[in-house]
């Protein structure tokens, strides 16, 4: 009897594949398409680089097998696999593009490589198609890194919302499915999935990808919330304001996509130019099957013939040192930087940095770690002073630490983690409340000290706290709140019975980044801060650096802008790490993100990564980019000289096919040589 599996049972094989909308959408790369089976995509998984590599071990096969007769089947079997492996992928490629009418250096070099074959030059035609391919592998590895960062975004916001319906039933509906007006419901811990206007309830949002800031933002009804943002505490209701077409992450999506798009000038300039060059050459090739005869009254067949000099020149003039050893120039740098955590994302990022003049970084995660550390507590009444009696700083924060014991956001860990330095551990707390985005608040039961007994305790913003106080309490925390803030520190009060107490923190700064900075000042480059965060906090981060250029309250629209026209005035290099600084990355001469802590989007929007988030190597960086650019120089004019030594004398009959393509080879043999000097780390 023949059964069949429920369709949720056959879909099981492929449940990671990707929507057909999106496969489609955002040109995925086939590994991930949905027709395919759990297994296969794993076998599809880099295809390209897998058979180049493959074939690279069978064409040293094949010509290890060569010099027996023997063996000379098997090397030949071996050869005819190295063509079918490499060979497969440049004659795809070369018939699509005469398909669309251009012809490239791709085709010239898929040309040459099968003339060599056709003239009994098959481990030379091997070898071409075996360089050829593992360029090409590599440069779709970079094309697929480009489009990660529109579909990271695309992960960011929920595909689904809860939908009020109008008798109070909640149904679950796809985003682009719901009409402007509409309400949903947006729990604790759920992602925003649309703009909306909040209509009932409280939330604390955290908004990163927008500001770059972990801090949560307090919002209740009446407010503006923006798809991405998460609702870390409370739940609300949403009227949607905005059609998923529309939101604010699809605005960031435009974002990215354009800045994606202004970027590659100087490859459409290499794309012109090898059109050009590989017209040129076939072109004279073909001339010269058909003019030699008459100019030098040779035959047109034969190994004296016309036909032979001229797929002599063809496969001499091939780019080969110019295609395969330029790249291995940059490909050891790239290793050298890999290797010191490192990651570039293509050669021409180097030259990129090479030409810049500027560098402009985030604060929050970049400057700083983005951690904030409580670096003191100051007992505003009755009197102001620091809290230096090891007495009453235990009590303080004892108490700070079992209330932000219940919560997670960065001031609740800077003070559980402060106690635990100090080793002071939390008092016992009953009746504990939390007011959403406000504060928390409780019954401290202490056994000693000055404040033994029996203690209702409050936590939280300032103007929550002072809302609580008498008048004149009320005037003294606000006042000596605003002070701090001028200085750029984040606060938080504490009301224990009549004692009133301020919690002071900064954000840490990153080790070793003013040094950096002031190493790159003395490049000459300029060097500006571009923050989401306010005034104080900004002033006070540039003024510990020496910074004396910084802009503040920045939207990602503000500082895609900013750094649109800093790239075109004199190329800029962009550090940053949230979501928010995405656009800028990717529209910057050159995107850098930090590793670690950087967000997806961030992380595969930019050029750079710091893996290890080691800012401290960018003077590094720069160096080994003019290196780059020197040796790329230099292998210019070998490569150059390389085609005209073997390729003018070969079609003048004076240097035969196999001694041409020995002299090309040793052209790009030579360039390649010099190209791993970058290798080095210093």
């Amino acid at each position: 009897m023949t059964t069949f599996e429920p369709a949720t049972k056959q879909m099981n094989p492929i449940a990671n594949a990707s929507l057909l909308s999106d496969y489609f959408e955002f040109g995925k790369q086939e590994c991930i398409s949905p027709f395919l089976q759990l297994s296969s995509r794993s076998l599809s998984t880099k295809l390209h680089l897998k058979a180049s590599l493959l074939g690279a071990i069978f064409l040293i096969l094949a010509f290890a097998l060569s010099f027996s007769s023997n063996t000379l089947p098997f090397s030949n079997l071996l050869l005819v696999s190295v063509y079918f492996l490499t060979g497969s992928f440049a004659l795809i490629e070369a018939l699509e593009d005469l398909m669309n009418g251009d012809v490239n250096i791709d085709i010239l070099m898929t040309l040459a490589a099968f003339s060599s074959a056709f003239l009994g030059s098959g481990m030379e035609g091997g070898l071409l198609l075996v360089l050829f391919s593992l360029s090409g592998s590599m440069e779709d590895a970079v094309s697929a890194k480009a489009k990660g960062a529109i579909n990271s975004l695309h992960k960011l916001s929920p595909t689904k919302a809860s939908v009020i319906e109008s008798n109070g039933m909640l149904i679950e509906k796809s985003i682009q499915d719901i009409a402007i007006g509409t309400p949903i419901l947006v729990k604790s811990g759920e992602v925003i999935p649309l703009d909306g206007v909040i209509i009932e309830g409280d939330a604390a949002l955290n908004l990163a990808h927008l500001t770059g800031e972990n801090l949560p933002v307090f919002k209740t009804i009446g407010d503006e919330v923006p798809a991405g943002g998460t609702n870390t505490e409370g739940a609300i209701t949403i009227r949607v304001n905005r059609t998923s077409a529309h939101s604010t992450l699809a605005r960031i999506i435009d974002l990215i996509t354009h800045a994606q798009e202004a970027r590659p000038k100087l490859q459409r300039f290499f794309d012109r130019l090898s059109e050009a060059y590989a017209k040129t050459i076939i072109s004279l090739a073909v001339i010269f099957t058909f003019t030699l005869p008459y100019l030098l009254s040779i035959p047109i067949l034969g190994h004296e013939g016309s036909l032979y000099r001229a797929l002599a020149f063809l496969i001499a003039a091939s780019p080969c040192a110019l295609i395969i050893a330029i790249p291995i120039a940059y490909l050891s740098a790239i290793s050298a930087c890999a290797s010191r955590g490192i990651l570039l994302k293509g050669g021409i990022t180097l030259d990129a940095i090479a030409r810049c003049e500027a560098i402009a970084f985030d604060k929050t995660g970049t400057i700083t770690t983005g951690e904030l550390s409580l670096i003191a507590i100051e007992a505003l009444w009755p009197n102001l002073r620091t809290v230096d009696e090891q007495i009453e700083l235990t009590e303080v924060l004892s108490i700070a630490s079992a209330l932000e014991n219940n919560a997670i956001h960065p001031i609740a860990r800077a003070i559980v983690s402060y106690a635990k330095k100090q080793k002071i551990a939390p008092c016992l707390l009953v009746d504990f409340k939390a007011t959403v985005g406000q504060g928390l608040k409780g019954v401290a039961l202490l056994s000693r000290g000055k404040h033994e007994g029996k203690h209702e305790v409050i936590i939280g913003r300032p103007a929550y706290i002072a809302a609580t106080l008498a008048d004149e309490q009320s005037q003294a925390l606000l006042q000596r709140a605003a002070e701090v803030k001028k200085d750029g520190e984040i606060i938080a009060a504490l009301k224990l019975g009549n004692s009133l107490y301020l919690f002071r923190f900064t954000d840490t700064m990153r080790k070793g980044i003013a040094n950096t900075i002031q190493t790159i000042v003395k490049r000459g480059w300029q060097v500006l801060m571009l923050t989401g965060d306010h005034e104080e906090s900004a002033r006070r981060v540039a003024g510990d650096l020496g910074l004396t250029e910084y802009i503040c309250n920045m939207t990602p629209e503000e500082k895609l802008a900013k750094v649109a026209l800093l790239s075109e005035q004199k190329g800029l290099v962009m550090i940053g790490d949230g979501i928010n600084d995405a656009p800028a990355l990717a529209r910057a001469t050159v995107g850098i993100c930090m590793g670690k802590i950087g967000s997806t989007t961030a992380t595969e929007a930019a050029d750079v990564v710091l893996l290890r988030d080691n800012i401290e190597l960018l003077d590094w960086l720069i160096g080994k980019a003019k290196d780059t650019q020197k040796i790329v120089r230099q292998n210019l004019t070998l490569a150059t000289l390389a085609i005209l030594i073997a390729s003018l004398p070969a079609l003048g009959g004076i240097v035969p096919l196999w001694l041409a393509v020995i002299l090309h080879e040793g052209g790009t043999v030579l360039v390649g040589l010099n190209a791993l000097r970058l290798l080095r780390k210093t």
